[in-house]
C-alpha cells in the first residue's frame, strides 16, 4: 500500500495555489454563498484506515452524490424491477435536460441524471409519507458512515424547493407518461432533501466503503448489498456518474465516481478504498474542477485506475 497520508497531503499542497478556480452552482442560492477557496480530500481504505488533507472535516451539500445511496435503497426495495423505469446508459446530455425524456417516452437514460434520480426517489417513496422516506435515507447514510451526526441542511433544501422549476418540469413530464406514481410535490420534497444531505469528506468516504468492499461495510462488518450489486452500481458510476463529463472522467481518472454540484465527488477503488473530495468550484459540465484534478493525481500516484488493477 502506498503512503496515502503523504500522497493526499502532497496533492492538497500542489492544488493550494489554484483554490477558487471554477464557478460555484449559483443557480441554487444557498450554494452560491459557499466559499470556493476550499479543498478537502479523504481516503477510507477497506483495511480501516482514514487519510485526510485540507478541508476534509468541513460539511458540504453532497447534492447528486446522494443518488448513489437512494439507488441502493431502491434496488433493495424492488431489485432489478427498477430498470423498467430507468435506463442504464450514459446520457450525453446535461443532467437536467428534458429533451431525451420526450424522445424516450418518459424513461430517463440512467439513475444519475436528475430525471432518473427523481424516478428512483419515487420508487423509494412507495408506502411512505415524504417525511418517512427522508428519514429512511438519513438513517441509511448514517449507518453507512457509522456516524449519527450526518444531517440534512434545511436551508439548502428550502433553496432548492424555491428554485427547482426544471426538476418540477421533469417530474411532471414523467408523470404524464405514467413513470411517476406519487404527487410530484411529495416526490420532489424527498428529492430536494436528499440532495441537501450535509457530509464531510471523511463521512462520505466512509459511507462509500461498501462499494469498495464487495458490498460489505468493513467499519461495521455488516453486508449492505451483494457483491454483484456493488459491482453493478460501480459500473453505472463509471459510465454515468459525471453526466456528460463521464467519459472524460473515466479517461483521466479511471475509477467509478459520482459528482454533485455542491463540489463533492465520491470515488471508488474496488477492493482498496473509497475516496471523497470536495472543492466548490465547478467545471463547465458541473463537476468539481479541482476535485477532478485531485482524483486524477491520486489515481496516477497510487495506480488505482480500474484499467490498471
Amino acid at each position: 500500500m502506498p503512503d496515502l497520508q503523504t500522497i493526499v497531503e502532497d496533492i492538497h499542497q500542489a492544488l493550494l495555489p489554484r483554490l477558487g478556480e471554477g464557478a460555484v452552482a449559483d443557480y441554487i442560492p444557498q450554494l452560491a454563498k459557499v466559499d470556493p477557496k476550499q479543498l478537502g480530500i479523504a481516503v477510507a481504505t477497506t483495511g480501516g484506515e482514514l487519510h485526510m488533507a485540507g478541508d476534509a472535516a468541513t460539511p458540504f451539500s453532497i447534492q447528486s452524490i446522494s443518488k448513489v445511496f437512494m439507488l441502493t435503497l431502491a434496488l433493495g426495495k424492488v431489485g432489478e424491477g427498477i430498470w423498467k423505469r430507468v435506463g442504464r446508459e450514459p446520457s450525453g446530455s446535461p443532467f437536467n435536460s428534458i429533451v431525451q425524456l420526450e424522445r424516450e417516452n418518459g424513461i430517463p437514460r440512467n439513475p444519475f441524471i436528475n430525471a432518473g434520480a427523481i424516478a428512483v426517489t419515487d420508487t423509494v417513496l412507495a408506502g411512505h409519507q415524504p417525511r418517512e422516506a427522508i428519514g429512511e435515507l438519513l438513517r441509511f447514510v448514517r449507518y453507512l458512515a457509522d456516524d449519527d451526526t450526518v444531517s440534512i441542511d434545511d436551508a439548502v433544501a428550502r433553496s432548492e424547493t424555491q428554485t427547482g422549476f426544471r426538476n418540477f418540469a421533469l417530474a411532471n413530464f414523467m408523470r404524464s407518461f405514467g413513470n411517476i406514481d406519487h404527487p410530484v410535490e411529495h416526490v420532489l420534497g424527498v428529492y430536494f432533501h436528499q440532495c441537501a444531505l450535509s457530509m464531510t469528506c471523511a463521512q462520505l468516504a466512509r459511507a462509500g466503503l461498501y462499494l469498495a468492499a464487495r458490498g460489505a461495510n468493513p467499519l461495521t462488518g455488516h453486508t449492505v448489498v451483494s457483491a454483484k450489486r456493488a459491482r453493478r452500481i460501480n459500473a453505472l458510476m463509471l459510465m454515468c456518474g459525471h453526466y456528460d463529463g463521464s467519459g472524460e472522467f473515466a479517461y483521466r481518472v479511471g475509477l467509478p465516481g459520482k459528482s454533485g454540484v455542491g463540489g463533492g465527488i465520491l470515488c471508488v477503488a474496488p477492493g482498496v478504498a473509497s475516496i471523497a473530495v470536495w472543492s466548490p468550484g465547478l467545471n463547465k459540465v458541473g463537476n468539481s474542477l479541482l476535485g477532478s484534478e485531485a482524483l486524477e493525481m491520486l489515481a496516477a500516484r497510487t495506480g488505482w485506475s480500474v484499467f490498471d488493477m
